[in-house]
């Protein structure tokens, strides 16, 4: 018996070394000029930094993933995490955030108009959390963003600051790189506590709890509530 385990743990630190040696060997980075694919800039410059507002969120997004917080799912009175922390759905306030969008602000404005819109089942405001999490983003995003292809084959119609959201719970959530694979999928800026925030791995999330929104943020808020 003792035998065994002593076999089973060398497999796991075998495993787990030759998974920190992959991550540790660089990978290829294709961009989209290596499949012809043009880069849409956005005509909105909501900060005025002489950087649109796709590219704004997605270099917010690659912000948190080098700043690399802590996955911590806490509640937090007040509402925002410390920079130290952070769990999927802080990925996008914060890259909204580099754009000079409050994405909280916008949240819990929209709740408070059309609570229907959000909580079912008896859930109510909270606005310490409503922007945190996934659901409310989707029902967001639903309303005001710009809906986008969910198949990742078109890999044109995938691009840089775009969001994207997993699982028919909505579970997940990520922003869309410039950077991409061979087969020209983008990789995808995210936190699930992972050791990379900014990787390969559009493709193994799909398949892991499938694709059911992709967006791309024009201001949509605003220009209702004009």
């Amino acid at each position: 018996m003792k035998k065994i385990i002593r076999f089973s743990l060398s497999i796991i630190i075998i495993v787990v070394f030759i998974y920190f040696i992959y991550l540790l060997i660089p990978q290829k980075v294709y961009y989209a000029s290596d499949f012809g694919i043009e880069v849409i800039s956005s005509s909105i410059d909501y900060d005025q930094d002489g950087i649109d507002d796709y590219m704004d969120i997605m270099l917010g997004a690659r912000k948190d993933a080098i700043n690399h917080p802590k996955y911590d799912s806490s509640y937090v009175s007040g509402g925002y995490p410390s920079d130290d922390v952070g769990v999927c759905a802080d990925v996008i306030w914060r890259a909204f955030q580099n754009a000079g969008y409050i994405l909280k602000d916008m949240i819990d404005e929209d709740t408070y108009n059309y609570p229907n819109d959000y909580f079912v089942n008896g859930d109510r405001r909270d606005t310490n959390i409503d922007f945190r999490r996934v659901r409310n983003l989707k029902v967001f995003f639903d309303k005001y963003a710009e809906s986008k292809t969910l198949d990742i084959k078109k890999i044109e119609e995938w691009q840089p600051g775009d969001i994207v959201i997993f699982g028919q719970n909505y579970t997940h959530i990520g922003i869309i790189s410039d950077k991409r694979n061979k087969k020209g999928i983008p990789y995808l800026i995210h936190n699930a506590g992972q050791l990379k925030r900014e990787e390969d791995a559009l493709e193994k999330w799909m398949h892991k709890r499938t694709i059911v929104g992709h967006y791309r943020w024009n201001g949509g808020y605003y220009d209702s509530i004009r």
